[in-house]
């Protein structure tokens, strides 16, 4: 997988300009801090997105891949001010949960999610090489 991050963009934070890979592709379904009973769990924006990418890659790594895999992420961001504000702890997480490096990414708000309570939902494309 490579990176491409050309200096006529400006120095991506947070995300890459665009990924190339070769592979087999995963296309990862919508994830919210939904636990195994299906309920909404977490206070607050940190919280959900840690259970909902904590959710992707479970997901990702019963398809055969790992968080390295990740070429592309879409976040949905029910209130995109309070995200925001949380940036730093949501970085954080990210790099706890997947590491240093970041897939192509988008963050796009919504006035709401499937289940109400949600505040944050990941979907994502991976490829994996084996």
């Amino acid at each position: 997988m490579e990176r491409i991050n050309p200096p006529e963009l400006g120095r991506p934070s947070g995300f890459s300009h665009a990924v190339t890979a070769e592979g087999r592709f995963v296309f990862l379904a919508g994830q919210t801090a939904l636990d195994a009973d299906n309920r909404i769990v977490g206070d607050g924006v940190v919280a959900q997105f840690e259970r909902a990418l904590g959710n992707l890659l479970t997901a990702l790594r019963a398809a055969g891949g790992e968080p390295a895999d990740l070429c592309s992420l879409t976040v949905y961001v029910v209130d995109m001010d309070d995200y925001r504000v949380h940036a730093r702890e949501i970085g954080r997480v990210w790099k706890q949960l997947v590491g240093a490096d970041y897939p192509a990414m988008a963050g796009i708000g919504v006035r709401r999610l499937w289940d109400v309570e949600a505040l944050v939902e990941v979907q994502g494309h991976a490829v994996v090489s084996r």
